[in-house]
């Protein structure tokens, strides 16, 4: 070990104990290397300090800047309501309707936002299932204890267990619609970039690192992610109707049959909160047409297969991206007025009390700063691996790894980052792992995506725990489940998460990416890889 890469290796140490125990804020402890660097002498204060910002940062104001204005204006609560009434009140489907929803909004807002917006809407609907299937069960007893129907008689034992049973099924649909929201939160932000905060740390990461590549944007990881997230979110929802309802697969599929009073109170409670939102309004127009707009410009920017927008401008090659529209678009937020022209008495048109769609306080409160600090403290560490040598030394050691055969030495990548993000935060787990699973891409010499992006994925499950994601937290917070409730749903959860992710990683992401050829913009190694690529 030189002095530097000891010293270096240190502060990544000392971080990752503050990270993972959090004896203070993540984003507190994300300065550490602000003031360790330049005192251990491998950076200068100012080169640390602009690592603290960067283009990531751009994009995540854009983004937020939209997510304030669905939230102001309950844009998010009508699109959740209207795809619910759209799947159906059947029970099954009714979750998988809360599922997609949830999972839907996730994708552009983040997972505990999307899971606080749905949860009440939940909750609402599950009371009223319990209300309308009581009445139905107090008429039943009713008849077989011969109030009604003297001919039907039950003797105490068989009532007691019949009411167990109800009891039972009670708190399995509490359950099941509970952890929809809380896992379909954080599937539905696998899907985007901007969907959860690890997806944005790893694409600034890896344009950072191979800045010749610039193959991840909106539209490819869009088109990588999309089949997993789906894939998961359908599996996921046969495992919660299967281990706490039971998998009644004809009565799930029925169609056409009268509605049962679960069915009845579940489309009443539905209906009763779209009418609440009354008709659609201009704020809600102009954010959805926005919304729209800010993610046709993200795919059509440089979507690969045809030439984007972005080549309209040969000469800067490279210059705009994603935070580009995004912060454009953003802009616009605070520019576009509230209100339409009113009409006075002679006929005049005049504005009444200019306001934009979105305040700068408003922003504030939603904008997630701990967040962007702590992205900032990564970035920082990232660079000074680099700095003090200390990311070759890694790749030096990792290198025995390439006698192994490639997709094991993926899945103990995901295995390793998934079970360490349950006891962590996931930025914070995304933010370690990251220089470490580059040079180990590297000193096997495979493409360094084949091992970055499950790694990532992975990364965002965190299903087992209430305080292994803010999402779960929330769901958790209601009082409906148990932990082990959670635990024995999250680890099946987790087994079909990384299935899936391998499955995907070792068929349909190889072509998209050419993953089987060593790319010209990564490091040139001297490789001992030995397996068979």
């Amino acid at each position: 070990w030189s002095e530097n890469e000891a010293e270096c290796a240190y502060t990544l140490f000392v971080v990752a104990i503050f990270w993972l125990t959090e004896p203070m804020p993540l984003a507190v402890s994300a300065l550490l290397p602000a003031f360790m660097f330049p005192l251990f002498g491998i950076m200068e204060s100012k080169q640390v300090a602009s690592a603290y910002f960067k283009d990531f940062h751009l994009l995540l104001i854009g983004v937020i800047c939209l997510a304030t204005s669905i939230e102001k204006w309950n844009l998010h609560k009508r699109m959740a309501l209207r795809m619910v009434m759209l799947v159906g009140v059947n029970p099954a489907w009714l979750v998988l309707g809360f599922m997609v929803s949830c999972a839907f909004l996730s994708m552009w807002l983040s997972n505990t936002s999307a899971a606080a917006m749905v949860m009440p809407i939940v909750e609402a609907v599950a009371q009223q299932i319990i209300k309308a299937e009581t009445e139905a069960d107090a008429l039943e007893m009713s008849c077989c204890n011969g109030s009604i129907n003297p001919t039907l008689e039950l003797d105490g034992r068989h009532a007691v267990q019949l009411l167990s049973f109800k009891e039972d099924k009670y708190n399995g649909i509490f359950k099941v619609m509970c952890l929809c929201v809380a896992y379909s939160a954080t599937i539905g932000g696998l899907t985007t970039i901007t969907g959860t905060s690890t997806n944005l740390i790893f694409a600034e990461h890896f344009n950072t690192r191979y800045p010749s590549c610039q193959c991840i944007n909106f539209g490819s990881w869009f088109i990588l992610s999309i089949p997993i997230a789906v894939i998961i979110l359908l599996l996921s929802w046969i495992w919660l109707q299967w281990i706490f309802l039971g998998f009644d697969f004809k009565n799930m599929l029925k169609c056409g049959k009268k509605k049962t009073a679960r069915e009845e109170a579940s489309a009443q409670v539905i209906q009763k909160e779209y009418k609440k939102l009354g008709p659609i309004s201009y704020p809600e127009i102009v954010t959805l047409v926005l919304f729209i707009l800010m993610t046709l410009l993200w795919f059509t920017r440089d979507p690969g297969f045809l030439p984007g927008w972005s080549s309209l401008f040969p000469k800067y090659k490279g210059y705009a991206t994603d935070s580009t529209t995004a912060l454009v678009i953003g802009l616009l937020f605070f520019i576009i007025p509230a209100k339409t022209l009113t009409k006075t008495s002679n006929g005049e048109n005049t504005v009444f009390g200019y306001a934009p769609l979105i305040t700068w306080k408003e922003f504030q409160s939603c904008m997630p700063w701990e967040i962007a600090v702590l992205v900032g403290g990564g970035f920082a560490l990232a660079d000074g691996c680099e700095v003090s040598k200390l990311s070759e030394w890694i790749a030096s050691k990792l290198t025995p790894l390439g006698s192994l055969p490639l997709w094991l030495v993926i899945l103990i990548s995901c295995l390793i980052v998934t079970s360490v993000t349950e006891v962590a935060s996931n930025p914070a787990t995304i933010t370690i792992f990251l220089p470490i699973l580059s040079p180990l891409a590297e000193a096997i010499h495979v493409n360094p995506l084949f091992i970055l992006i499950p790694g990532t994925l992975c990364t965002s499950f965190a299903f087992l725990l209430p305080v292994a994601n803010p999402a779960n937290a929330i769901v958790f917070s209601y009082g409906h489940l148990t932990v082990m409730d959670m635990v024995k749903a999250g680890l099946g959860i987790n087994i079909i998460g990384v299935a899936v992710v391998m499955l995907a990683i070792m068929t349909w992401i190889v072509p998209i990416f050419d993953l089987y050829t060593y790319p010209s913009w990564a490091p040139n190694i001297p490789s001992t890889n030995s397996t068979g690529l």
